[in-house]
């Protein structure tokens, strides 16, 4: 696994708040003044990560201004991270995280540059290869296309040292069934975000957002 620079308390925060809240938002819209708005809803309901995503309009922007605004005890990172230039962007606007959707070169840029990494992976020899490049957790994705709970964990038996997020697909009722077959946290777009980065109902977006913190609520510690 690639060398992390400095202390690796920014990772081990990123870590710790996806063991202890489970979900990560992910905001993919097509308005920058959305996208915020959608942001800060997240993060005011309770939802301790939030992914912008490099694909919305003005995302730099959106970053920057959450991760100023954030509250304590949260984390605001890019997703959709592809390329070198992209992590120097990421870390030039303030993002805390960043996300990928499969293995790529930002992958090991993101972990020299000491900023945690949920590398998108769906076969054990992608898993594999984004572990070693430095990632904090393997991004399984999408993953509910067709494997589902059973296919992370028939990915994570040989491979029990990286810890899984699963991304894709996941609505609030899916949340336990894929903490009970070995995953750390959830990455949820559309079933949490709906139409809200888009120009869509902020109120049903904050009722969205209580039910998967409810549904997180009473699950107990981390598997790994």
């Amino acid at each position: 696994m690639v060398t992390v620079a400095g202390d690796g308390s920014r990772e081990q925060m990123f870590l710790d708040l996806v063991r202890r809240h489970r979900v990560m938002a992910i905001v993919r819209g097509d308005s920058t003044a959305a996208a915020l708005a959608t942001g800060h809803a997240l993060l005011e309901e309770g939802i301790a990560l939030v992914e912008v995503t490099l694909t919305t309009p003005g995302a730099l922007d959106v970053i920057a201004e959450l991760a100023q605004a954030r509250p304590c005890g949260t984390l605001v990172g890019a997703g959709t991270v592809l390329t070198t230039g992209n992590v120097a962007d990421v870390l030039c606007a303030g993002g805390e995280f960043v996300v990928t959707p499969c293995p790529a070169p930002s992958v090991e840029a993101a972990a020299k540059a000491g900023l945690p990494v949920a590398a998108g992976a769906y076969t054990t020899g992608e898993a594999y290869a984004v572990w070693q490049a430095g990632a904090s957790v393997v991004k399984l994705f999408p993953a509910g296309a067709g494997g589902g709970p059973a296919y992370l964990k028939a990915l994570r038996d040989p491979l029990p040292d990286i810890a899984f997020m699963a991304v894709g697909g996941v609505g609030a009722k899916d949340v336990p069934r894929y903490i009970e077959a070995g995953a750390v946290g959830v990455g949820v777009g559309g079933p949490l975000v709906g139409d809200a980065a888009r120009g869509g109902d902020l109120i049903a977006l904050r009722e969205r957002a209580r039910a998967f913190v409810a549904s997180v609520r009473d699950l107990g510690g981390s598997p790994t």
